[in-house]
């Protein structure tokens, strides 16, 4: 089965990054005839010389209209050595919420730049959210090298004007790719304009990163989302407990133990649609059947005797707030959503708001409103099975709802057991 590699991208207004996304799906040959038809309509309509790819992204109308990116729009391609899926979040700070919404599953984040710009407020922003969201890689693509008669000495300074930025910051794997998104420089075939630069394509760098070794295979961690219970002659017998693998990897004959009863039993089969198999490791979706009768439902959790999540009500963590409609502050009672377990939470505390555009902590600040991040303290009803989100993004990562509305209205990063 080809690996996927689930990639954001972000850039600021004009950067061209509807355009790069255009260009990976038309060289790629990901376009069908009749979308293309479209686009040289649409484009010849906008008075636009050639066709402008960057219509073959924008999918909403007031995109189009406006030429900004509002909406995270998802896209999918593939090439033999990998399946793709893209996605395109918007730039705005207005729109901070879609992009930690569009980013929370990246493995890899394209900060798009105007190369003639350099390096602008919204370019930190936009890194400063992938390392916050922890993405394991991050490109800088410094686009429109053609309009700065693609020059070694410009793309030379905004890499080291970024660079420079990025020591603050907790960027693991850091690459710099010069392109021309509209001439299609570096995008998928190799430019012939900057003999200098000697690195990978876009498209190259995006088939070969390692991303195998950036999920968690050591931490067993299996929230349990279904109960099993055929009532079938074949299966009568048979009681299997379905879900995501978020962590580790599991293997029949394996001692296991239930959260939170702290029950033991041993691993009997790992279930697939395909059939048996003989390892499990995160992200699989299977069914495991265990040696013992033991009482398990959803949202309770599998994980190693000797290797257990904190088991907590007490969440020390970051949140970015998502809705206009309420401001989050202390004494305010939301639903949780924690891997398959659902509580309710209190707001104990917002210990600081973080302006994300300066890295500046706000400790004055005792709410968070639309599109704010800050770090809180929140109390739950029930126990929950926590990893930090730095070691497990799955069992690291939550959401608040609004019990009223049932509306999504924050996400947030565990950083480990409140004090």
């Amino acid at each position: 089965m080809a690996e996927i590699l689930r990639f954001a991208t972000a850039g600021s207004v004009d950067d061209g990054k509807s355009t790069l996304i255009g260009r990976l799906l038309y060289d790629t040959k990901t376009i069908f005839q009749d979308q293309m038809d479209a686009v040289e309509k649409a484009s010849e309509n906008l008075g636009s010389e050639g066709p402008n790819l960057a219509l073959l992204t924008d999918g909403l109308r007031a995109e189009r209209e406006q030429g900004i990116t509002i909406d995270v729009a998802y896209r999918y391609f593939a090439t033999p050595k990998r399946k793709f899926i893209i996605a395109d979040t918007p730039g705005h700070i207005q729109y901070t919420r879609n992009m930690v919404t569009g980013a929370s599953t990246a493995d890899l984040a394209i900060v798009l730049l105007d190369a003639r710009k350099g390096v602008v407020e919204q370019s930190k922003r936009h890194a400063f959210l992938a390392s916050l969201l922890r993405i394991p890689h991050l490109v800088l693509a410094v686009n429109k090298m053609d309009l700065v008669d693609y020059s070694e000495e410009q793309f030379n300074k905004v890499a080291d004007e970024f660079r420079e930025f990025a020591t603050r910051l907790d960027i693991s794997d850091l690459t710099f790719i010069p392109v021309s998104a509209l001439m299609g420089d570096n995008v998928v075939d190799r430019s012939e304009h900057m003999e200098w630069y000697d690195g990978p394509t876009l498209l190259t760098h995006l088939e070969q990163v390692h991303i195998a070794s950036d999920r968690n295979m050591i931490d067993v961690r299996f929230p349990v989302q279904y109960v099993l219970r055929p009532q079938t002659e074949e299966y009568h017998d048979f009681r299997g407990f379905a879900g995501t693998v978020a962590g580790g990897v599991m293997k029949p004959g394996d001692e296991v133990m239930v959260l939170p009863s702290g029950f033991t039993s041993r691993i009997a089969t790992i279930e697939t649609l395909d059939g048996p198999v003989a390892e499990a490791f995160a992200p699989m979706a299977v069914t495991v059947t265990l040696d013992d009768e033991i009482d398990i439902s959803r949202g309770d959790m599998l994980c190693r005797p000797n290797n257990q999540p904190d088991v907590t009500q007490d969440l020390d963590a970051m949140i970015c707030w998502m809705t206009s409609d309420a401001k989050f502050e202390p004494r305010m009672k939301l639903a949780i959503k924690h891997t398959t377990r659902t509580a309710r939470v209190m707001v104990k505390e917002v210990n600081y708001r973080l302006d994300i555009n300066t890295l500046h902590r706000d400790e004055e600040s005792e709410v968070l409103e639309l599109n704010e991040i800050g770090r809180v303290t929140l109390r739950s009803t029930q126990p929950l099975f926590i990893d930090e989100y730095r070691r497990n993004r799955t069992t690291g990562s939550f959401i608040l709802i609004d019990e009223h509305t049932n509306t999504t209205v924050g996400a947030g990063m565990i950083l480990g057991v409140a004090e």
